[in-house]
């Protein structure tokens, strides 16, 4: 299989956008004044580009935060005529609206998806899609506030409405044990008959445990080093960097490094990592231990396998293959926290593996209660009756 390579993007690449003097943010009604900058940005344009550089790392996430900056800067200029540094609560709100119902060139079909007469939308967002757009969207302006360039973030003040705000979340996107352990087994079904068809294998059976095991990002698991495993008090554990350079240490069971150990005595490596050497977690494509997967190519690699896996399923279990078709990478690590949580792990606990900010975060992957509770009121002779006429 070749998988592209993506070349890093020089930070005039992350966003191209031309704006007029009067619209480029320099004399924005929400620009903070007279504090320590933290970032050398001078037009909202060159701020966005410094936030966008924090993702550089994690190509899916870059690019729809990148989507969703455009988005606003083109609409904020174009159709209020405003900065993106003058946007008010107001504003925000008119945003809002224009999502649900993006219209005229916004969504043509006609125009290209590239280039500067491109269309920004492919119809109107759902809720859900709005919920998201803006929650990324904060997510820049408390950037650009913290940063010192705005005096505030507008959409702090939002409050949740409507379904957004009754909805208990639980994470969906992940695989039940029976799917998961049906992948496993499909990955044992591939050819192995050329030196190709066999190094693939072993690469793709490791990368899906490593990333299922750990709960590792994409860009964490390309960024891997062996010398991140390491042993303390007889365990062994995988210190990790993540999200804006935020640092932990995932616990590593004895299954996950003898899996390790099976791939790297296949291309010739000692069976255990020491800390001083310099292969990748998980080699480059063509199998050279000084070069790493690319996050895109990690990304692959698993849509492979799923992709394979519901090959195989479709006649048994079309809903089961349709799952594994949705499947991607965070599956994996949302599927790591569901399975802990399923196996009684304490929630402090998971909330460490899973390097979350916040507790709340980690609740939404608590379905045990759930299947608990549903069991107890389907099972037969229990659950409410009818009214008896009298």
């Amino acid at each position: 299989m070749n998988l592209p390579v993506t070349p890093p993007e020089s930070p005039d690449s992350l966003l191209s956008l031309a704006l007029p003097a009067a619209l480029d943010g320099r004399d924005g009604t929400n620009r903070a004044r007279g504090g320590q900058m933290q970032i050398a940005a001078d037009s909202d344009v060159e701020a966005v580009r410094l936030w966008l550089a924090e993702y550089a790392g994690s190509p899916h996430t870059l690019r729809s935060y990148r989507k969703e900056a455009l988005r606003l800067l083109m609409w904020a200029t174009r159709t209020l005529g405003k900065p993106l540094s003058s946007l008010t609560r107001e504003d925000f709100l008119l945003y809002e609206r224009f999502l649900a119902a993006p219209a005229g060139d916004w969504a043509d079909p006609a125009r290209p998806r590239r280039g500067g007469m491109r269309r920004l939308f492919a119809g109107p967002l759902s809720e859900r899609s709005r919920h998201q757009a803006l929650g990324i969207v904060s997510g820049l302006l408390s950037y650009l506030v913290s940063a010192g360039y705005l005096a505030g973030n507008p959409l702090a003040l939002r409050r949740r409405t409507g379904a957004a705000a009754r909805r208990s979340p639980r994470v969906e996107r992940y695989l039940d044990h029976t799917l998961w352990d049906y992948v496993l087994a499909s990955v044992e079904q591939w050819p192995r008959a050329t030196a190709r068809d066999h190094q693939h294998y072993e690469r793709s059976r490791w990368l899906i445990r490593l990333l299922y095991q750990t709960g590792l990002r994409v860009s964490e698991a390309a960024n891997a080093k062996a010398a991140d495993f390491y042993q303390r008090r007889g365990r062994w554990w995988l210190h990790v960097v993540g999200k804006g350079g935020a640092e932990g240490e995932v616990p590593v069971s004895a299954a996950l490094m003898a899996n390790f150990a099976r791939y790297r005595v296949f291309h010739g490596l000692a069976s255990t990592p020491s800390g001083n050497e310099t292969a990748a977690a998980v080699m480059s494509v063509a199998g050279d231990p000084r070069r790493p997967l690319t996050p895109a190519a990690v990304y692959l690699i698993v849509k492979e396998v799923f992709r394979r896996a519901a090959d195989m399923l479709e006649t048994t279990d079309p809903a089961g293959a349709e799952t594994l078709r949705r499947a991607s990478t965070h599956w994996l690590r949302h599927s790591a926290a569901s399975h802990q949580a399923d196996a009684g792990t304490d929630l402090r606990f998971i909330q460490k593996n899973m390097r979350h900010a916040s507790i709340q975060t980690t609740g939404i992957y608590l379905h045990a209660e759930d299947d608990r509770r549903h069991t107890e009121t389907v099972k037969e002779g229990s659950g409410a009756k009818g009214p008896t006429r009298s």
